[in-house]
């Protein structure tokens, strides 16, 4: 009994001497010593630079901001999600393998997934149509835009084209603000832009550059040419307008050139002009119905031209366009549709923007006036075919007896390369010539039945208008 009250007079005097040198501390600086001397500061009060000494560069802010905050209720963030089927992996188990179907650890199940991405686009109509990349909401399950007020709306594609790498959305939401596509063919190298978007996620993003060329090749197989500018692109970007000082839509943003994969100062931006001929055909028809001439093109010798501008004709295919036109090899286009031609780029752009209903002027031949004899161009005329050979028989490795025309390229989704064509709605196709021939006649409000060879198997597609 007394060695336990020895102990607990032990205990009770340790406890009250750690409580007193726990207090001791806390009142002399705490438990990590003496408390530091405040350090004396003040803060810079006046600005290096008066305001009134940089009024250009104020007022500069200030239109800026007015244009950004003008634009910025007009663009989207576009974000889809797909279903994707990946194999389910999981452990053998014994039990399992004996009360359920063994098949099923030979094939595993798929799991289905949910795939998301992002881009951006404009809103460019009253009634809520939005301009995006084709890349953008190719093949998704689901479309949806976030408006900038945070709202998010359900988007329906109305029609897209992968050459062009353009599409149309609909969001039904009554007043929205639309932007004005403006006339990128007035646009000039030093011309200041900017680029919207929502790269990596971040909505609203606004960077600021120049447009640094103009007339840029599409390095894909595409139709149209691009306007260059350093104003930083990013992924996410896809989509989302490049805006002039007047808040026009100038260009749709849609590729850069990065070795790091993202904005090392050179992006391409669709023109506005390829665009509207886009919006317009994709609202109208469904698809994009693009002009045809048909003609191969070559370099312009400076014999054939003083000024260098212009497009030398090469050859013209039989049955186009251009055939009907009285082109001949050796021509050389300088105008088209009223417009100036400098190069076979702006060519190809100018005529895929015509509208092929509408009759269009004779380019002019050399050092000539330009006469006024009409040609159409063809709203299928972008199916490229080459003559059946021998060879390419072989090559191809067709049945006997096959007899048409070659698909290389064709803007037709029906139609693939390597197809043999050898009838259209039951008249022969036997030659490039009377495939031209044949083309030209069509009506692109029809049905129309191709009879065809693929992969050795005879059989039939059906066009129909869109």
């Amino acid at each position: 009994m007394k060695n336990f009250l020895k102990f607990l007079v032990f205990v009770v005097l340790v406890s009250l001497g750690i409580s007193l040198l726990y207090d001791y501390r806390m009142k002399h600086g705490g438990l990590v010593g003496p408390s530091a001397t405040p350090e004396k500061y003040s803060l810079a009060t006046a600005p290096p630079v008066d305001r009134k000494e940089i009024g250009t560069l104020e007022e500069f802010n200030r239109e800026r901001r007015t244009l950004v905050s003008n634009v910025i209720p007009s663009v989207v963030s576009v974000k889809t999600s797909k279903k994707i089927a990946v194999r389910r992996q999981y452990a053998l188990d014994p039990f399992e393998f004996f009360f359920r179907n063994p098949r099923q650890f030979r094939n595993p199940n798929e799991e289905a997934m949910v795939q998301n991405s992002l881009g951006s686009g404009v809103i460019v109509t009253n009634e809520g149509h939005i301009i995006t990349n084709s890349h953008v909401v190719d093949q998704v399950d689901d479309i949806e835009v976030q408006l900038s007020d945070g709202r998010s709306k359900k988007a329906r594609l109305i029609g897209s084209d992968s050459q062009v790498d353009l599409a149309v959305l609909k969001i039904d939401e009554p007043g929205v603000k639309a932007l004005k596509l403006g006339d990128s063919d007035a646009v000039q190298a030093g011309d200041m832009v900017l680029a919207i978007g929502n790269p990596f996620g971040f909505e609203e993003t606004v960077t600021e550059g120049i447009i640094s060329s103009k007339g840029r090749p599409n390095r894909v197989d595409g139709f149209g040419d691009f306007l260059q500018t350093d104003a930083a692109i990013n992924p996410g970007n896809s989509g989302g307008p490049l805006i002039n000082l007047s808040g026009e839509v100038i260009g749709i943003n849609t590729a850069i050139i990065s070795r790091t994969g993202g904005s090392q100062g050179i992006g391409f931006a669709i023109p506005s002009n390829t665009v509207r001929v886009a919006l317009e055909s994709l609202l109208k028809k469904g698809r994009i119905i693009r002009g045809y001439l048909g003609i191969q093109a070559q370099v312009n010798p400076q014999n054939l031209a003083s000024n260098g501008d212009g497009v030398v004709v090469g050859d013209v295919l039989p049955g186009s366009p251009a055939a009907d036109a009285h082109l001949q090899k050796g021509d050389v286009i300088r105008k088209f549709n009223g417009r100036d031609v400098k190069n076979f780029p702006e060519l190809r752009s100018l005529v895929a923007q015509a509208n092929p209903s509408n009759p269009l002027p004779q380019p002019n031949a050399p050092d000539t006036n330009p006469d006024e004899d009409q040609s159409n161009t063809n709203p299928l005329g972008s199916i490229r075919v080459s003559e059946l050979t021998a060879d390419l028989a072989r090559g191809l490795d067709l049945p006997t007896g096959v007899r048409g025309v070659v698909v290389d390229a064709a803007d037709l989704a029906e139609l693939q390369r390597g197809d043999v064509i050898e009838e259209i709605d039951q008249q022969p196709v036997t030659s490039v010539a009377e495939f031209n021939k044949l083309i030209a006649g069509l009506d692109p409000d029809s049905t129309h039945v191709f009879s065809m060879c693929r992969h050795r198997v005879r059989s039939f597609i059906v066009v129909r208008p869109r």
